[in-house]
């Protein structure tokens, strides 16, 4: 019986938001509950996160956005992984989003937002009832 291997997760700071303690706390809640875990560090462009994303055969993109620019950085992602053929990884995100533009994110394609508060078990818990590994879905 061959094992099921372990979900991938990129955990990303697009733009120039420089707080990344929220990011690392996910980062590693995602490692203690098994996935595979890549963290690209600060200051990642969309198009970085991307390639990175695609390049380690990621399952999904957490991006972590407390500086104000989520509308734009996170649409961009979606945009980038739809025109690289890559649009099956899942997108998700955290940060200090309002409530309206949770909204419009997931309508544009953001699978789920965690807001400043979340218990990281709540994330690690969606991932693993909602992300399944690439060729899966």
């Amino acid at each position: 019986m061959s094992q099921e291997r372990k979900l991938r997760i990129m955990v990303a700071k697009p733009g120039l938001d420089g707080h990344d303690r929220g990011a690392k706390v996910i980062a590693r809640g995602f490692r203690d509950a098994g996935f595979e875990v890549i963290y690209t560090g600060l200051h990642q462009t969309p198009e970085q996160i991307v390639n990175a994303a695609i390049q380690e055969d990621v399952d999904a993109i957490g991006l972590s956005s407390l500086a104000g620019a989520h509308n734009r950085h996170f649409l961009e992602v979606l945009q980038l992984l739809k025109e690289r053929g890559a649009e099956d990884i899942a997108v998700f995100g955290g940060g200090i989003i309002p409530e309206e533009d949770i909204v419009k994110l997931k309508q544009a394609g953001v699978k789920e937002i965690f807001t400043p508060g979340t218990p990281v078990e709540v994330a690690v818990n969606w991932v693993r009832e909602n992300i399944k590994p690439r060729g899966r879905r």
